[in-house]
């Protein structure tokens, strides 16, 4: 087998063939760094609902408004009177006592858990 000596003009050649191709890369590469850079933001943009989920989107505001509303306030109020007045004489573990009013805490600060957090997604 025998090798091939590339000349100098061979190489001058390959080389300025190599550099005519570079320009043409650079608006593939370009597209494909947009289409990258801004995909994830279509993804977050879902502003609208999905069809057909109408039902969906009232049962569970119903369920909110239920956990959220005036008798759900009024149990928590009771209930945390009363966990409070048995820690404090001493019937209730306090580490339970502590989870049933650190509950109610989240339960109603969702709203501005979840806001919080969207906030900080993006």
């Amino acid at each position: 087998m025998t090798a091939r000596r590339i000349t100098t003009s061979e190489s001058v050649e390959n080389e300025m063939m190599s550099l005519l191709r570079l320009p043409a890369l650079i608006p593939a590469r370009l597209a494909a760094m947009l289409t990258l850079a801004l995909t994830p933001s279509a993804a977050f943009a879902q502003g609208a609902d999905p069809a057909g989920s109408g039902p969906i989107n009232n049962a569970l505001l119903w369920l909110q408004g239920t956990l959220l509303g005036t008798v759900a306030t009024t149990i928590a109020v009771m209930a945390v009177a009363a966990i409070g007045f048995m820690m404090l004489t001493g019937r209730m573990n306090w580490r339970f006592g502590a989870t049933v009013i650190i509950g109610v805490f989240i339960l109603f600060g969702a709203t501005t858990i979840v806001a919080g957090i969207q906030s900080a997604a993006g």
